[in-house]
């Protein structure tokens, strides 16, 4: 008995449909791996850090898909936005709007010559009664080689009282500018410390990190405190940061969602078991 004449034709067809699902999902990219970790740690802490500023549209929305993917795969808590611009970075506002359902804080830096009032204290709780102060500071007031101004002054005032005061166990720093710049030498390229009555403060009371732009460098370490630098607004990638009791480890996620750096910080005078 002969096949109908129509059932060549249908098996012709479902193996071109077949052929082109299998060419469409080849073509597709890949997921990124966010590899480099052994999986999230209930116990510990995991925020992001990010260089904000005016990016073109389609480089602030991978940016940010970029960050919500990672947020939602290690339960990030906050993120901080480090900008000259405050409350009106475009990458803090778009961000905001897009991470509503995940009711995430955002906390920005901003960069004033006049005004005082950018700089504020957030206490966060980790496991064992243990807390972490971000500190985020204006360091448009603390600019310039000559006597600070009022705000100036009153800002440095307020850090040391906080810092005086506080008994968290981590404390981190949060600036625009990093403190110390590049410049070009008789002998190269070297650095050039600046607010240095910032870094005479942070040694006093033992700050443990200071997380600005980037330096000359994205990660550097000084005595006991740690120097960790954003990318700049040109770039897509970010920082992770996952805090526990006993240390703090902070990666850096590229534009791809790779995990790709990795930098520890060991809590003073304790050992990693």
């Amino acid at each position: 008995m002969e096949k109908p004449s129509w059932v060549p034709t249908l098996v012709a067809q479902a193996c071109l449909c077949f052929s082109l699902y299998l060419a469409f999902q080849l073509g597709q990219p890949q997921k990124p791996m966010y590899h480099g970790t052994s999986g999230t740690r209930p116990l510990d802490l995991y925020f992001i850090s990010v260089g904000g500023g005016f990016r073109p549209l389609n480089q602030q929305t991978h940016l940010l898909k970029q960050m919500e993917k990672v947020v939602k795969k290690y339960k990030a808590e906050f993120v901080v936005d480090i900008s000259d611009l405050g409350k009106d970075d475009p990458l803090m506002q778009n961000g905001t709007l897009l991470f509503s359902s995940l009711k995430l804080p955002w906390y920005t830096t901003r960069v004033s010559e006049r005004h005082g009032g950018g700089y504020f204290q957030k206490k966060i709780n980790l496991p064992y009664e243990k807390t972490l102060d971000v500190i985020v500071v204006d360091t448009g007031l603390l600019q310039g080689t000559g006597s600070l101004g009022g705000f100036g002054n009153n800002q440095l005032h307020w850090l040391k009282r906080t810092l005086e005061t506080t008994s968290s166990n981590w404390r981190i720093v949060v600036g625009f500018h990093p403190l110390a710049i590049c410049e070009d030498g008789e002998e190269g390229m070297g650095e050039k410390k600046v607010f240095e009555s910032l870094q005479l403060i942070f040694m006093k009371f033992e700050v443990n990190a200071y997380l600005s732009a980037q330096g000359c460098a994205s990660s550097v370490r000084r005595h006991s405190l740690s120097y960790l630098g954003n990318p700049g607004q040109m770039e897509d990638g970010f920082l992770l940061h996952r805090v526990s009791t006993l240390e703090i480890v902070t990666y850096f996620v590229s534009s791809g969602g790779e995990l790709v750096h990795k930098s520890v910080l060991h809590q003073r005078g304790k050992e990693i078991m």
